[in-house]
């Protein structure tokens, strides 16, 4: 069991550090370099021209991490792990349609918002039916049309209200993970986290799944070890390019990167029946996020800003704190919400004993 999850994260951690490099070479070439806006901080302008699509870095190790440990271990692919490989594919993709668009026209602005949300709505939607189907022997799919926090909770919603509900979560991280990725490794540093306590979540199910055990506290997940692999392989390769990421960063993830772990937060969250936990466990995501729609609506009912800038970080740089200690602080932040919602998950196993 272990040997699959070590294989994934070394593996993942050593293509991003070897791969990064060349990618940064590759789009240097080409010119593929950052667009930065003008009415941003103005320390960022500095930034103007950094490769960026870097997110296809992590992407690639990720899956090919994960391929390898298959192949080296000779164990099978799971639906459930490659649900989420694919959903964190296919966001990327639609991110890298985003950055290429921008780079090639020299804009801030990528897809039209239409055609945006058309491309994450296709792969949501394409992942929340196939999550609700290819059962196992004991009939468990890998999704479930009840709501979850440590376990699934309550009545079903029924498949239409779960796609819903799914796309929502898609939706809602991707664009959280967007959002937090403006300063130099801390998106990635705070994804390595949450990355990390799935691995833990996917390894503690699977000890106690209802498939091996028949306590009353057991875990109803239909692949909880394999979940643990690709949160293993996106922990390492998230740890891999935030060597070159972190301040001052050589490359950026892009929306290729961003809309990518956000979709792979949200599946993970989907099929290990922890959706409402993601919102602890993601919590500086969350923040972040909250944080432009208060400056939106305070600004759209009163005409005031509550913030000197959203979204948040950009808030206390221009309050006068350095990139670096906005990134470590928040880091601080996003640390202490995983140990509660690893805390949470826990309690919530030991309740049920």
């Amino acid at each position: 069991m272990m040997r699959q999850i070590l294989f994934s994260g070394v593996i993942g951690l050593f293509l991003t550090l070897i791969g990064t490099p060349l990618l940064i070479k590759l789009l240097a070439r080409k010119g593929y370099g950052q667009y930065i806006r003008d009415d941003g901080p103005r320390d960022h302008h500095s930034k103007r021209g950094t490769p960026t699509m870097g997110g296809i870095a992590f992407i690639l190790a990720t899956l090919i991490a994960y391929a390898l440990t298959k192949i080296i271990t000779g164990s099978q692919p799971s639906f459930s792990g490659v649900l989420v490989l694919f959903l964190m594919a296919g966001m990327g993709l639609v991110g890298f349609l985003d950055d290429y668009i921008k780079i090639v026209k020299q804009r801030s602005l990528g897809l039209r918002a239409k055609a945006k949300m058309l491309g994450q709505l296709i792969v949501g939607v394409a992942f929340a039916i196939l999550s609700l189907n290819f059962a196992d022997a004991r009939g468990q799919t890998p999704a479930s049309t009840k709501l979850s926090f440590t376990q699934d909770f309550g009545w079903s919603i029924g498949p239409v209200l779960f796609v819903i509900w799914a796309l929502f979560m898609i939706l809602a991280m991707s664009n959280g993970v967007n959002l937090t990725d403006g300063l130099d490794g801390l998106a990635t540093g705070a994804s390595v986290m949450v990355f990390g306590a799935y691995t833990f979540i996917g390894v503690w199910q699977h000890q106690d799944s209802c498939a091996l055990t028949g306590s009353p506290s057991c875990f109803e997940v239909r692949d909880p070890l394999d979940l643990a692999v690709v949160a293993s392989a996106l922990m390492g390769a998230c740890f891999g390019f935030l060597w070159w990421n972190t301040s001052p960063a050589k490359i950026f993830m892009g929306d290729t990167g961003s809309l990518a772990l956000g979709g792979a937060l949200a599946g993970l969250a989907i099929v290990s029946r922890t959706e409402l936990l993601l919102a602890l466990l993601g919590g500086l995501f969350v923040i972040i996020t909250m944080s432009v729609v208060i400056q939106v609506g305070s600004f759209r009912l009163t005409g005031k800003r509550v913030f000197r800038m959203a979204p948040l970080q950009h808030h206390f740089e221009l309050k006068g704190w350095s990139e670096v200690l906005v990134v470590v602080r928040f880091w601080i932040i996003q640390g202490m919400c995983t140990i509660v919602g690893i805390g949470l998950f826990y309690a919530g196993w030991a309740a049920g004993k």
